[in-house]
């Protein structure tokens, strides 16, 4: 699928443009970072890796970037884990597992090979890609597309290679737009009118604002093109003491400020004139809300966007059914998304976002929750701003969310007031209630 932007190239300057017809995404691999825990979710992450995490019903969250890839053209990535990978190594070879025109796999597995004579696990980012160099080598691409594999946002990636092209950049870091407060937790960058990046921070603790503004910060999103043989030869010199150390953010990209030529990209949707949606979900807040906004009238990330498919890997599991219509006994859902599999068996519920495989029984409540895969909610339970994990068994007349005091003794209870529940939490919920009975 051509791009709109090299289309674009096309009609306005024809074959003169330099870009057009370099099909930039065929010269390029891209490399998603999919090895970290995110210990910032609690329980979500203790048996998976970030990237493998449930998210808006149907998805995980590296479907974003593996699907960026894709429609963006660039058919060569790899994905390189090691916490906790077994559920996102499976998810990816169930439902990522093509092929190229000469049969080779688009979507390759890099898992920790503690290839260094160190026998280390990964460092770092740039440690990662360091310790698979002989592998990304092969790929023989002349530009490298770092991605993390955790974060929601839909993006052509075509355009940013070629203003890294037009640029003549090293490097070009893709920033957007964030509040002072949300930019603790990034890069932020300080740019010229050029584009040309003249200071680095990572998560500083008072963040350079955009100049004429007080809240708006350049944030990194953690997506980054370098010229391929740069990039090897500054992992190497890193490796030997002679450069950089093993992070992107701590120590590459502050160690070329000044010294290389480093561009930024800032990502904005053209059509609305603004900035583009882009979200990390690293806080159990931040990923309540980034599901409970796909309910929207008017989502902000359009999961229905024809033009731009999010692919994932699609259980086998039948339409979901609501039954029950009495008054006080009615399988109803309303202001949701369900997914294949539910049975809504009279319990009610608003506002929520259904995974795969739920069946939440007769006079139940739901609002305003995240319900993750292959979870049973019993009779009478009522749940409130609740994000329940997988497998869960919620016992009969269970109430979570109306009684934070109570929840906090149970359960991990956010900043925000999320309450967080996994199967772990219900049995030694069990366990309590059973030594009160004797």
């Amino acid at each position: 699928m051509a791009s709109s932007s090299l289309i674009q190239a096309r009609d306005r300057f024809g074959e003169k443009n330099p870009l057009y017809g370099h099909n930039l995404p065929r010269k390029t691999v891209a490399l998603v970072l999919a090895g970290g825990r995110g210990s910032r979710l609690e329980g979500l992450t203790d048996w998976r890796a970030k990237p493998a995490v449930p998210f808006g019903g149907k998805y995980r969250l590296i479907d974003f970037a593996l699907s960026n890839c894709l429609n963006s053209g660039i058919g060569r990535v790899g994905i390189l884990t090691q916490y906790m990978s077994h559920s996102l190594n499976q998810h990816v070879q169930q439902g990522w597992g093509m092929t190229t025109a000469d049969g080779a796999p688009m979507m390759q597995l890099l898992p920790a090979q503690q290839r260094t004579k160190e026998n280390n696990w990964y460092a770092g980012t740039a440690d990662a890609i360091y310790q698979n160099l002989d592998i990304i080598r092969g790929y023989g691409a002349e530009y490298v597309l770092v991605l993390a594999g955790d974060h929601i946002y839909k993006m052509d990636y075509q355009p940013l290679l070629e203003e890294h092209v037009r640029t003549d950049a090293d490097m070009t870091i893709c920033a957007i737009e964030t509040s002072k407060q949300d930019a603790k937790q990034f890069g932020v960058l300080g740019v010229d009118q050029d584009g040309s990046v003249l200071r680095f921070s990572e998560k500083p603790d008072n963040p350079e604002t955009i100049p004429g503004t007080d809240d708006t910060c350049l944030s990194s999103m953690g997506v980054y093109v370098f010229n391929a043989k740069f990039l090897y030869q500054e992992l190497i010199n890193g490796h030997e003491g002679k450069g950089s150390g093993d992070d992107f953010g701590k120590d590459v990209i502050p160690s070329l400020i000044g010294k290389r030529k480093v561009m930024s990209y800032a990502f904005r949707d053209e059509a609305k004139q603004a900035c583009a949606y882009w979200r990390d979900v690293g806080t159990l807040d931040a990923f309540w809300q980034a599901n409970l906004e796909l309910i929207d009238v008017v989502p902000p990330l359009n999961l229905y966007d024809q033009n731009w498919p999010i692919r994932t890997f699609a259980t086998q599991a039948p339409p979901a059914k609501f039954v029950f219509d009495s008054e006080d006994r009615c399988g109803a859902a309303v202001n949701s998304m369900i997914c294949d599999g539910c049975i809504i068996s009279g319990a009610r519920i608003r506002n929520s976002v259904v995974c795969n495989n739920v069946v939440a029984n007769e006079r139940t409540e739901i609002d305003e929750c995240v319900i993750l895969p292959d979870c049973t909610i019993g009779e009478h339970c009522m749940l409130k701003r609740v994000v329940l994990d997988r497998h869960c068994q919620v016992p009969d007349g269970l109430a979570i969310g109306y009684d934070h005091e109570l929840d906090a003794q149970r359960f991990h209870v956010s900043t925000g007031g999320i309450v967080l529940v996994t199967q772990q939490m219900l049995d030694h919920l069990s366990v309590e209630d059973d030594r009160v009975a004797a």
